[in-house]
């Protein structure tokens, strides 16, 4: 299933795509109007918390408005819908993973940069936006705004010091992250956190896919477009770390809880790694396709 968070009528909703349409049904809306005494979670992250039962309970009520007299009523266009991420706000930062493609280290430094062990930074989870979204150009803090299209992975069980084998049991589905981020900041402060936490440098969705129809996760392409410019072709075979080990390590003595989200790295391709640099100005369009997922689309605004 196609999951995604949206505002319409001020008030935020989720539901799944309707199949060959360009609109959601709208969860919350037939929970309330036609299986009021069904327990049908409020909103996506409590969906995910409530486990894999949550498809079948939002089966339960596409059938109920399917066979409603108003089927429309139950459904949101998209044009008539404002965006969020899938999950608006993670239970604790986003966690990400840096150097994990072998292209993008040698990009941004050299074969000694290539990481024996996982790079982990996070971001706050107060940067996360939606498909759609502008993102602020932050012209006053930073001149080096750069983009990095990633996998992420949304957590779907509480789970500590996770076997690799099991890991994907812990997987909830994925979705796309654009990890845009300050350079000048990074560099100068350091530690990767205040170069990757602005404010809505964080967008996210536009879905949040079940794991069940991504059974090869390690297969998928990743491609971002800067105004219809190709600058990332890159594909989740590359990755150093697998998405096991990566949720293994990080579960070692730290628990991860439904609705974490962890951005699994990105290809070579970034503005940084041009010569010259590329890097993102105002009005600037940014669009991350990930295979099976979608595409996530913003701009860069004022």
């Amino acid at each position: 299933m196609k999951f995604l968070s949206f505002r319409f009528e001020d008030k935020l909703l989720y539901g799944v795509k309707v199949k060959r349409e360009e609109a959601a049904w709208n969860i919350v809306r037939i929970h309330k109007e036609l299986i009021p005494n069904e327990n049908v979670p409020e909103t996506l992250l409590e969906g995910i918390q409530s486990g894999m039962e949550l498809q079948e309970t939002v089966r339960k009520c596409i059938r109920a408005a399917e066979e409603s007299d108003h089927v429309s009523r139950y459904k949101v266009k998209f044009d008539d819908l404002v965006w969020e991420a899938p999950v608006p706000r993670t239970p604790k930062n986003v966690m990400c993973i840096g150097k994990n493609y072998r292209d993008h280290v040698l990009e941004m430094g050299s074969e000694k940069d290539i990481p024996e062990e996982l790079v982990v930074f996070t971001k706050a989870s107060t940067s996360i936006t939606g498909d759609n979204a502008l993102i602020p150009s932050y012209e006053e803090l930073t001149d080096q705004l750069d983009y990095e299209g990633e996998l992420a992975v949304v957590i779907g069980k509480r789970g500590k010091n996770i076997p690799e084998k099991q890991a994907i049991d812990y997987v909830f589905g994925y979705t796309i992250v654009n990890d845009v981020t300050a350079r000048d900041l990074q560099s100068k402060h350091k530690q990767f956190f205040l170069g990757k936490s602005l404010d809505e440098t964080c967008p996210m969705g536009p879905y949040l896919v079940s794991k069940d129809e991504i059974p090869h996760p390690h297969q998928l392409s990743i491609v971002t477009k800067v105004n219809d410019e190709i600058r990332q072709d890159g594909n989740t075979a590359d990755m150093i770390f697998s998405i096991e080990k990566i949720i293994s390590t990080l579960s070692k003595g730290m628990t991860l809880e439904p609705g974490d989200v962890i951005a699994t790295g990105t290809p070579a391709g970034v503005g940084k790694g041009f010569n010259p640099p590329k890097f993102l100005k105002k009005g600037d369009q940014v669009k991350i396709s990930v295979q099976g997922i979608g595409t996530l689309t913003n701009e860069i605004g004022e």
